[in-house]
C-alpha cells in the first residue's frame, strides 16, 4: 500500500514571483520570517522584489540570510530565537534545498518549546510546525514539494534527516529563471541530487507499476537531458523550467506510488555522512559512491538494473542479466561524468584513512543501532566494504 499527499500549490513559470504577497495573504500570513541564503539573492533584487510585495499588502517580515550547503544546526537555533523574539506566524525560504530545509527545522522549533535537534536525532517526532512557503532559486533536492529535511549538527559533524507532512510547503513559486545565475558545478550537483532522488524509489524491494517505473525512466531521461542542455546554456528556459519541475516531481512521492517499499535509500545515507564530516556537495557526494553500491548490490536483483540500463540508455538486454547490470552501471557512471560529476571519493577530493572510513561506517550505522538499504539490506560491514570501493 503506497500513500501519495502532495498538498503544496505550485505556481511553475516566468515572473511566478510576483504572486508571492498574495500566496501569503493566501495562507494568512501576518509576520514572516524571510530566510536565505546566498547574497545573490539580494544583489540581483529578488529580496527586494518579495519585500516590495509584502509592504504593499501589509504584511511585516524580519530577514535571515546565512544558508549554506549542508545547512546548520546554529543557524536553524539561530532563526528559532529570532522568531520567537519577532512572533512570526509564517516563514518563508528564498533559495535552494539548503534555505528550505533551515526553514523547515525552523517551524518544527517555532511550534515546539524544546530541542529541535530532538526531532532530527530521533529522540521526538514533530508534533506541528508553523506555516512555510518556497521562493525557488535552485533545482535540486525537491524540498520544495517533499516531507523531508536534513539538518547538520556541527558537534559531531552528524547530519540527519526529518521527515513528516507538517514540514510540507504550503506553496512553492518556481520560475526557471532565477536559475540562470547558478553555477556549472551546483547545476551539475542539482541535477545529480534529482537523479538520485528517483533512483533511490526505483531500487526498491517487492513489486511496483509499470506506470510507476517508466515514470521514472521519463524523469531521469529529461534530467539528463536538459541538465546536459544547461550547462551549455545556463539561460535555457526551457532546459531549466524542465529541471526545476523534475527536482519537485523526484521528490514529492510520485515516483513510489505502487512500490511494496518506500526505496532504498543507503546512498542518501552514506552520503549524509560524507558531507557531515568533509562538507562536500550533495549531489556529488552521491554520484561518488553510487556506483560502489550499485556493484555491492546488484546480485540482489541484477534484472532491475538491467531494465534501468534498456530504458534509461538503451542497452541491449542479453541472456545474461549479471552482465546487463555491470553494463548499465557503467553506462550510469559515465553519465554522471558526462555531468562533470565524481564517480569516486578521489574524484570528490576525498583521500581517507581506514579509520576514517570506519568511522564513517559506524555513524552510517548510527552507532550499531541501524542497518540501511531496501534492495538490500547493509550491516556496517558492507558499508564499509562500499566506501572502501569508492575510494578510486
Amino acid at each position: 500500500m503506497t500513500e501519495y499527499h502532495a498538498p503544496t500549490d505550485v505556481i511553475l513559470g516566468k515572473d511566478a514571483v510576483s504572486e508571492c504577497g498574495e500566496m501569503l495573504r493566501k495562507y494568512g500570513a501576518g509576520k514572516v520570517l524571510i530566510h536565505y541564503g546566498s547574497e545573490r539573492v539580494v544583489k540581483n533584487g529578488l529580496i527586494g522584489q518579495i519585500t516590495k510585495q509584502l509592504d504593499d499588502g501589509g504584511i511585516s517580515y524580519v530577514l535571515l540570510g546565512g544558508a549554506q550547503p549542508n545547512p546548520r544546526l546554529s543557524l536553524v537555533r539561530k532563526g528559532i530565537e529570532l522568531g520567537r523574539s519577532e512572533d512570526v506566524d509564517f516563514l518563508l525560504a528564498v533559495g535552494g534545498g539548503s534555505a528550505i530545509d533551515s526553514t523547515k527545522a525552523m517551524a518544527y522549533g517555532l511550534y515546539d518549546d524544546g530541542d529541535v535537534w530532538d526531532f532530527y536525532s530521533g529522540a521526538r517526532k514533530p508534533s506541528g510546525a508553523l506555516p512555510i512557503g518556497v521562493v525557488l532559486t535552485l533545482a535540486a533536492t525537491g524540498s520544495e514539494m517533499s516531507d523531508s529535511s536534513v539538518i547538520t549538527n556541527e558537534d559531531g559533524g552528524l547530519k540527519r534527516g526529518c521527515n513528516s507532512d507538517y514540514c510540507r510547503p504550503r506553496f512553492a513559486l518556481l520560475d526557471p529563471s532565477l536559475t540562470y545565475s547558478v553555477p556549472p558545478y551546483q547545476t551539475s550537483c542539482g541535477t545529480a541530487d534529482i537523479m538520485m532522488h528517483t533512483l533511490e524509489r526505483f531500487f526498491h524491494s517487492g513489486k511496483t507499476l509499470d506506470l510507476t517505473d517508466n515514470l521514472s525512466i521519463a524523469l531521469l531521461k529529461s534530467v539528463v537531458e536538459n541538465g546536459l542542455k544547461a550547462l551549455q546554456d545556463p539561460e535555457d528556459y526551457d532546459a531549466r523550467a524542465n529541471l526545476m519541475w523534475a527536482s519537485s516531481l523526484s521528490h514529492n512521492g510520485l515516483m513510489q506510488v505502487g512500490n511494496e517499499q518506500r526505496g532504498d535509500w543507503a546512498c542518501h545515507q552514506m552520503e549524509h555522512e560524507l558531507s557531515g564530516m568533509y562538507d562536500v556537495a550533495h549531489g556529488a557526494g552521491l554520484t561518488a559512491i553510487w556506483g560502489s553500491w550499485a556493484r555491492h548490490v546488484y546480485d540482489e536483483d541484477p534484472e532491475r538494473f538491467a531494465y534501468l540500463g534498456e530504458g534509461l540508455f538503451g542497452l541491449k538486454r542479453t541472456s545474461d542479466p549479471s552482465r546487463d547490470a555491470i553494463q548499465a552501471i557503467k553506462a550510469m557512471e559515465a553519465c554522471f561524468t558526462s555531468l562533470h560529476m565524481p564517480v569516486t571519493l578521489k574524484e570528490l577530493g576525498l583521500d581517507l584513512s581506514d579509520e576514517e572510513i570506519d568511522t564513517l561506517a559506524e555513524k552510517a550505522t548510527f552507532f550499531g543501532k541501524r542497518t540501511i538499504g531496501a534492495f538490500q539490506i547493509l550491516d556496517k560491514e558492507d558499508i564499509l566494504d562500499i566506501y572502501t570501493a569508492a575510494r578510486g
